[in-house]
């Protein structure tokens, strides 16, 4: 069973339904499925639903293969990544003078000072595949942390044009690696807002804009709250690179020497040995990072970052309380948010309705931050129990793969099907 931190968990006094990874449970934790048809009975055309929002990000994935053939690449794996580039994590000076005897060339060191450690970008020898460069990496320093520099994508969901309103609200420190966000956009209005660029100029996106004013969203529906604080790591910029794993880690460490406590991430890609190091230095003191399982259905393979251990992995439903049919399944998701019939910002100082695991795991994140406010490893396995004390038990009683140990979050829908007013 996968653990939701790195740490020990405090053992607390709350139902099976609040546990969660890493906790004893009194009963089995086998997978759940929930009948095809009640699902299909409830959502119209299933294969369709589920097909076009997976098309949507290989759609993505192809369009910016074509548009940078120069400086992207596919992997092995099918997976895209800068092309040429490999990325270490924390090398030695002695695994980078035997890189450099075999032909490699260091592009760029970036010191991770608050992680104690630091990212190094290798160029291999003229010729090498990227399959050949990790092969031959691997057998100079077999316990090195070595890997493609993977481009993330969002997780799928998009605004489906239905305006409604939705008030942003938020306590403590929190925040989005994401796209970028439009600060002029009235919801932000009160909001201290802190955005930088990862990959480029920060540029704002609707996915960004999204899910940063979700992010803030106070699930009782009341207005700003005065000291709210969010930091916003724009990881894609203007860059054709955006989205790089080199980008990520970058932002993760930028949100590590902030003391920024809760981080959301509604990106998707495959497991990278580099990522996965960063994020765990950053739960190992104390932060909280939130994913969305991504929208690729039921029966898709894990996707990342969600699914490394030490992430807390949201799932989306919609106002019945029932999954979406698009979202992931499996031991990575924790909790369960409203993903469907809610609104946020869009460009333009627009509202628009939003539909997608992405929008709920920053209502996750946000429901976090008012219970961590700094790092702290303690605190921070207090906070998740307390959510999950507070969440309510669906499918399967206990906790179960589709919606984790249950619903979060659950007022923020409104009889209308939208955030209240």
């Amino acid at each position: 069973m996968r653990h939701v931190l790195a740490f020990a968990f405090l053992v607390l006094a709350c139902p099976a339904s609040a546990q969660l990874r890493g906790l004893p449970l009194p009963q089995a934790d086998l997978p759940v499925v929930e009948p095809l048809d009640n699902v299909i009975g409830r959502v119209g055309d299933v294969t369709d639903r589920v097909t076009d929002l997976t098309q949507q990000r290989l759609d993505q994935a192809r369009d910016l293969l074509r548009r940078n053939r120069d400086v992207l690449e596919r992997t092995p794996q099918g997976d895209v990544a800068v092309r040429g580039e490999v990325v270490v994590w924390a090398p030695s000076p002695e695994t980078i003078k035997a890189a450099q005897a075999q032909g490699f060339t260091v592009l760029r060191t970036t010191p991770l000072e608050d992680l104690d450690a630091e990212v190094v970008i290798l160029s291999p020898p003229k010729g090498m595949s990227g399959r050949e460069a990790l092969k031959r990496l691997m057998s100079l320093d077999p316990d090195g942390i070595y890997d493609y520099n993977h481009i993330y994508l969002g997780s799928g969901g998009a605004a489906t044009g239905d305006p409604s309103v939705v008030r942003g609200a938020g306590a403590g420190r929190v925040g989005l690696i994401d796209g970028g966000v439009d600060q002029a956009h009235p919801l932000f209005r009160g909001i201290r807002l802190t955005q930088k660029g990862f990959g480029g100029n920060a540029i704002p996106s609707p996915h960004g804009t999204a899910t940063a004013a979700l992010l803030i969203a106070r699930a009782d529906g009341g207005g700003a709250a005065s000291g709210a604080e969010l930091w916003v790591a724009d990881v894609y910029g203007n860059r054709p690179t955006g989205g790089s794993t080199e980008a990520i880690i970058g932002a993760l460490a930028w949100m590590s020497r902030e003391k920024v406590a809760v981080i959301s991430i509604s990106l998707v890609g495959p497991a990278n040995g580099p990522l996965r190091a960063a994020i765990g230095a950053l739960v190992k003191r104390g932060h909280l990072i939130v994913a969305a399982v991504g929208n690729d259905g039921p029966a898709a393979k894990p996707l990342y970052p969600a699914s490394f251990d030490g992430v807390i992995g949201v799932t989306g439903v919609d106002a019945r309380q029932k999954v979406l049919i698009e979202a992931g399944r499996g031991p990575q998701v924790d909790f369960a948010a409203p993903g469907s019939d809610i609104t946020s910002a869009a460009l333009g100082g627009r509202i628009d309705a939003v539909r997608g695991t992405s929008f709920a795991a920053p209502l996750v994140a946000g429901l976090l931050s008012r219970r961590l406010t700094t790092p702290d490893p303690a605190k921070a396995a207090q906070a998740v129990n307390d959510l999950g004390a507070q969440a309510v038990d669906l499918g399967k009683a206990g906790r179960d793969t589709i919606y984790g140990v249950g619903l979060v979050g659950e007022n923020i829908f409104n009889k209308n099907n939208g955030l209240k007013k």
